[in-house]
């Protein structure tokens, strides 16, 4: 007898190159088929990794104030069919929130810092700027 097992949905992953073409609009025919794919019913799932490559590329690369671009990638994971894969959505926004203020916080180390939270881990750093709000942060 063989046996079943229940359908395990596959998680699909955003690559950083179809939100960015969805957020900078930059080529029409890109940013027409991402619109189609970011604005569907379709569960898409955003990784931490993938999140610092777009706040890099959108305020280094595209020259997007970072309020702006800490604002475009908030409201990207407030929509209904988005969530980042590894830690909870809230908590990736949270993050997020850390880099909008000022320059002080980048989006690695938003991101280092909610993955650290999620998980009660410590942080070995020498940078003084690390948020340390939630974890503990050691100097080596």
């Amino acid at each position: 007898m063989t046996e079943t097992s229940p359908t395990v949905p596959v998680p699909e992953l955003l690559d950083a190159n179809p939100v960015l073409r969805y957020l900078l609009a930059d080529h029409p025919d890109q940013f027409a088929r991402a619109q189609v794919l970011i604005e569907s019913d379709r569960r898409l799932r955003l990784s931490i990794v993938t999140l610092t490559e777009i706040g890099y590329v959108l305020t280094r690369v595209a020259g997007v104030p970072r309020a702006d671009a800490v604002d475009a990638l908030i409201a990207l994971l407030e929509r209904e069919n988005i969530e980042v894969h590894e830690i909870e959505t809230d908590l990736a926004v949270q993050a997020l929130a850390l880099c909008r203020p000022s320059g002080r916080v980048n989006f690695g180390d938003a991101m280092l810092w909610a993955v650290a939270r999620a998980s009660a881990a410590r942080v070995w750093t020498f940078d003084e700027r690390f948020p340390v709000d939630g974890i503990e942060s050691r100097r080596p």
